[in-house]
């Protein structure tokens, strides 16, 4: 467990590197391996104005490395399982890449997507899904700009 909350603190650091967006939450994700060495982080925005943490993170590794099928994501922010910018939604992209467990801080708010299903497509794939609300403050900090 001290181990979950150190790697989800990283993700939401990560997660105020974001350049600001009134149209999109700032997000962190670190990807650890089986091992506990960390494979890859990300955040949202980070080379592209659309990209989100955990794609930007994925995308630093190759697509069928074997070490994603013993890692875990780490998440300041649930998921996405629903998005307009691009084809795959990041829940989808994880269940691709063979991630078997996922940490976050905090579920996504409707603030953009009425009906957020990026935790119910993780766990329908067998997918571990651990919430780590102690930290949620910290996530929802970092986005204080789009919750009012």
């Amino acid at each position: 467990m001290t181990a979950d909350l150190d790697f989800l603190r990283r993700a939401v650091e990560l997660s105020r590197q974001c350049p600001p967006s009134a149209t999109a939450f700032s997000v962190g994700a670190v990807i650890v391996g089986a091992d506990g060495e960390v494979l890859a982080e990300g955040y949202s925005r980070e080379s592209d104005p659309h990209d989100h943490a955990e794609e930007a993170a994925l995308a630093k590794l190759p697509a069928d490395d074997p070490r994603l099928r013993g890692a875990t994501v780490y998440s300041s922010l649930e998921p996405c399982g629903r998005r307009a910018s691009r084809p795959r939604p990041c829940a989808r992209l994880l269940i691709a890449a063979g991630v078997p467990r996922v940490v976050v801080a905090w579920r996504e708010p409707a603030t953009f997507v009425a009906q957020t299903q990026g935790a119910a497509l993780l766990e329908a794939a067998g997918i571990e899904l651990v919430e780590l609300p102690e930290l949620a403050e910290a996530a929802r900090a970092v986005n204080a700009h789009l919750l009012g």
